[in-house]
C-alpha cells in the first residue's frame, strides 16, 4: 500500500511540474519573432515620451520583470528591452506609476488598455485612435490569465 501512495504522489508532483514548466515555456515556444531594428526604429517616429521598464520593482521577481526602454508616442508605444516570458500580456497606460499588484487592481478603474504583448524580446503595440497618451503617465505589463504584475514604466 506505502509503493502504491508513493507511486500516485511521486506521479501527480511530476505532472504537476510538467504542467507548470508547459505553461512558462509555451508562450516561448509560440511567440512571434520580435521586432527587428527598422521596425523598432519606424514605430520610434512620432515619440512623444520616454521611460523605463525596471526589474527591481516591489513585486517584481525573478520570473515577473521587464527591464529596457519604453518610447510612447501618438501611433504606438515601442520597447527595447526584455520582459520575462509568459501567456496573456496586455499593456496598460495608467495615470500613476505601479509596482505591485494591489496598486495595479486599485488603479485599473482608471487605466486604458492598448493592446496584446506578444513578444518578450522588444515589442511594438499600436496605440488605439481613441487613447491620448499625455493622459496618462505610466506604462504597465499585466498578465491577464493569471493576474499577475509584470512590469511597470513612468514616462511623464
Amino acid at each position: 500500500m506505502k509503493k502504491i501512495l508513493l507511486l500516485i504522489v511521486s506521479h501527480l508532483f511530476i505532472a504537476i511540474i510538467g504542467f507548470a514548466m508547459g505553461l512558462y515555456t509555451l508562450p516561448i515556444l509560440t511567440a512571434p519573432d520580435a521586432p527587428d531594428i527598422k521596425a523598432l526604429s519606424m514605430g520610434e517616429q512620432q515619440v512623444l515620451f520616454e521611460g523605463r521598464f525596471q526589474p527591481d520593482l516591489k513585486d517584481s521577481d525573478f520570473l515577473h520583470k521587464g527591464d529596457g526602454v519604453l518610447k510612447v508616442g501618438s501611433k504606438r508605444v515601442v520597447f527595447e528591452g526584455q520582459i520575462s516570458p509568459g501567456p496573456d500580456y496586455i499593456l496598460y497606460l495608467s495615470p500613476e506609476m505601479v509596482e505591485t499588484k494591489v496598486d495595479f487592481l486599485r488603479l485599473e478603474a482608471d487605466m486604458v488598455q492598448v493592446g496584446a504583448v506578444k513578444t518578450f524580446d522588444n515589442f511594438v503595440v499600436e496605440m488605439p485612435a481613441h487613447i491620448n497618451p499625455a493622459d496618462y503617465k505610466a506604462a504597465i505589463v499585466w498578465c491577464e490569465s493569471f493576474g499577475v504584475f509584470i512590469t511597470a514604466g513612468a514616462y511623464q
